[in-house]
């Protein structure tokens, strides 16, 4: 059923309705007598059929669809929108490359010509050699919405596995390619989610991890349980896959494995929320009966696998160092714990193992700052970067002598460069040519005070010698959550917005990771609240600065940052003109019941806890709505394949919201057909939701007027 557009006489009816200057008529929503008791409060719950999933129940799917008509039929009559969407097709029509990574002797990239749906990987024997396509998902699907997932390339090169995502699914199918000839073996791996594939040294094989196969139409709403290791050979059936590694006595518990660079070693890192607290089991591969031994029994403290010096495991880790720190672990003395590189001043993001140096990427107040060490943790140099902005790369084995690595900020496009690991020069291969004009802009870092006095940064961006009268549509966006940082990066969709006057700006909200794992945890469980609060004190602060005002004011936000959107838009309606929630988690009293969404109990807690119940319903968006209050303009945004924060969550929020609308504002939903969180949507779609966004403010916060 495609209820992702209108028919004509619909589109017409919404056309005049709009344009008369009537109040929207919503779809009525069904409601349901239903009444949970949780630890002793009666909880409503009138839109529970809206969790039926949309592809196996025809009630959910009608109810789609009318709201579809209503929302795309509003849409349809902002003049502006048309422009809008020819704009960011102009923006977004430039060459888009990848940073480059070797394998096998060969130099790898993707690049996306400007507005094909997927990008496309290709392979080159030299940085001057002519490239050749070596996969190209855009052959894979007329629409755009078959994407590649996840790949790993054999030791020698020789083959390499990847993922393959439909819809925008969590659920990948793994295949091997041969990389020389560009064949496609007959390999098809099945019932794969949050896993990579590691290979062995002899480039017979990988480990991965899958579940079960879910019973018929549960794909996309059961919890997943039960994930196992597998060993896959080349040519091999799934069915005929080695295991490996299961944990049956824990359900929950997940895998994801790699092999070390000599091969020696398999080494499982065990995980069960996101958290990024790990157990560390490994295994002998030299040893055919060898059976896995348990080096971290415990999931008090994160442990990343960097590498290995024979027996001696380099790892990652936040143990005595909540800003982290890089550390060794000899497996033979597995209580011995050295110290290569201490907790700094700025918060460690990552770490690279390439030539022989631990490649360390700092956040200072949310900026990157990458620098080298020996094997000992001496410190070989830092890399000059130009200017307040994010760099990504740096990846590497350890005989290399080179890495790339890309730079960009809010109003720089991506830079490429080479980085020579012998002598520390960075050579600029390439910036990408997008039509517009960075000098235009300026980007400025503030620091503003929360509710409790917690002092927290804030970029901001905006045309030079723009006036700070109140009078500036701003766009607010945030996460604060999962200890997921967000430093400055560079948005086409942004670009958009800013070149209509608008304001853009994005505070690093607690619950992030930007300040180590004390900033995440003041963020998580019983304060949560804390993330809402630093949210509405940034709203506060550019009001009281004349950036904007409450009217002139949209807050966005995904996923997590969706239900960051949804509890302030509950907690303070007044405060802002338009609000964007997309894909969020809107229900906290049962968003542990499907697909992932026991994983985050880590960050939310539970109402299956007293104490955790009553944190969650303070602020669960879906059960803070009121009735008779005046909501600002919202667009929620939902797929109807996303079965990681499944859409139910944006359906019962989106009619509760109509329910309690007791103002002029519109209250909409978009429910994107064959999308689903957002990995691997295709170019199209994304140009399209982003313009109805735009236009959506355009039209709500007076943008030009």
């Amino acid at each position: 059923m495609n209820y992702a557009r209108l028919g004509c006489a619909v589109f017409l009816f919404a056309v005049v309705a709009v344009e008369a200057g009537e109040k929207l008529k919503y779809p009525t929503t069904r409601e349901v007598d239903q009444i949970d008791n949780l630890h002793g409060v009666d909880v409503r719950d009138p839109y529970r059929w809206l969790e039926e999933d949309v592809r196996e129940s025809r009630d959910v799917a009608g109810w789609v669809e009318e709201q579809n008509k209503v929302t795309f039929g509003y849409l349809a009559t902002i003049p502006q929108r048309d422009a809008i969407k020819k704009r960011l097709t102009e923006l977004w029509n430039y060459e888009k490359y990848g940073t480059p990574f070797k394998a096998g002797g060969l130099y790898f990239y993707f690049k996306n010509d400007g507005l094909q749906n997927q990008s496309v990987l290709y392979k080159l024997e030299s940085l001057d050699s002519e490239p050749i396509v070596l996969i190209d998902p855009n052959a894979w699907s007329k629409d755009g919405t078959v994407a590649l997932g996840g790949m790993s390339f054999s030791p020698d090169g020789r083959y390499v596995a990847y993922s393959v995502a439909e819809a925008g699914s969590d659920w990948n199918t793994w295949r091997i390619l041969e990389v020389s000839s560009g064949r496609a073996l007959g390999d098809e791996l099945k019932w794969v989610k949050f896993s990579g594939a590691a290979w062995t040294a002899d480039s017979k094989g990988f480990f991965y991890s899958r579940y079960d196969e879910p019973p018929a139409g549960a794909a996309f709403q059961k919890t997943n349980l039960n994930q196992k290791v597998y060993y896959h050979r080349i040519g091999a059936l799934q069915s005929d896959d080695v295991l490996v590694y299961q944990r049956p006595d824990e359900p929950t518990w997940g895998f994801g494995c790699d092999v070390s660079e000599d091969g020696k070693y398999l080494v499982i890192q065990i995980w069960k929320g996101t958290d990024h607290k790990y157990q560390i089991v490994y295994k002998d591969l030299t040893e055919p009966y060898g059976m896995p031994v348990g080096l971290i029994t415990n999931f008090d403290h994160e442990y990343r696998f960097l590498g290995n010096e024979g027996s001696v495991f380099f790892f990652q880790t936040d143990l005595d160092a909540p800003l982290k720190r890089v550390i060794s672990i000899d497996v033979r003395r597995p209580s011995e714990v050295r110290e290569l590189v201490p907790q700094a001043a700025e918060t460690l993001a990552g770490v690279d193992l390439v030539a022989n140096m631990f490649v360390v990427t700092y956040l200072k107040d949310a900026k990157t700052q990458v620098k080298m060490f020996g094997l000992d943790g001496t410190l070989v140099r830092e890399v000059d970067f130009p200017g307040i902005g994010s760099a990504s790369g740096f990846s590497g084995r350890r005989t290399d002598t080179e890495t790339f690595y890309s730079f960009s900020s809010f109003a720089t496009p991506p830079t490429i460069f080479r980085y020579d690991l012998l002598t520390g020069k960075s050579t600029k291969l390439r910036q990408a040519a997008v039509k517009f004009n960075p000098e235009d802009y300026q980007v400025e870092q503030v620091f503003y005070t929360s509710k409790d006095g917690t002092r927290v940064p804030m970029f901001i961006t905006h045309k030079k010698g723009m006036k700070l009268d109140g009078a500036n549509p701003t766009l607010l966006y945030g996460y604060g959550g999962f200890s997921i940082s967000l430093p400055p990066s560079f948005s086409i969709s942004r670009i958009a917005w800013l070149e209509q006057g608008g304001v853009f700006a994005m505070p690093n909200l607690r619950g992030g990771g930007e300040y180590g794992e004390d900033w995440h945890k003041a963020g998580t469980k019983l304060n949560k609240q804390n993330v809402f609060d630093d949210f509405i004190a940034a709203a506060e602060w550019l009001i009281e600065h004349k950036y904007t005002s409450p009217s002139k004011l949209a807050i966005q936000g995904g996923s997590n940052g969706g239900l960051l959107v949804g509890a302030c838009l509950t907690q303070r309606p007044e405060l802002f003109g338009a609000c964007l929630p997309a894909v969020g988690v809107m229900d906290m009293l049962r968003f542990q019941k499907f697909t992932a969404g026991r994983f985050w109990v880590d960050d939310y807690g539970s109402s299956d806890h007293s104490d955790e119940f009553r944190a969650l319903y303070a602020y669960s968006p879906y059960h803070n709505l009121k009735p008779g209050t005046k909501y600002p303009a919202t667009l929620v945004t939902t797929a109807d394949t996303d079965d990681r924060v499944v859409p139910s969550h944006s359906f019962k929020f989106a009619a509760r919201l109509q329910e309690c609308q007791a103002g002029e504002a519109p209250t909409l939903i978009r429910i994107e057909t064959r999308a689903g969180h957002g990995a691997g949507k295709p170019t199209d779609k994304m140009i399209e939701e982003v313009a109805d966004q735009w236009a959506f403010l355009v039209k709500n916060l007076g943008l030009g007027r």
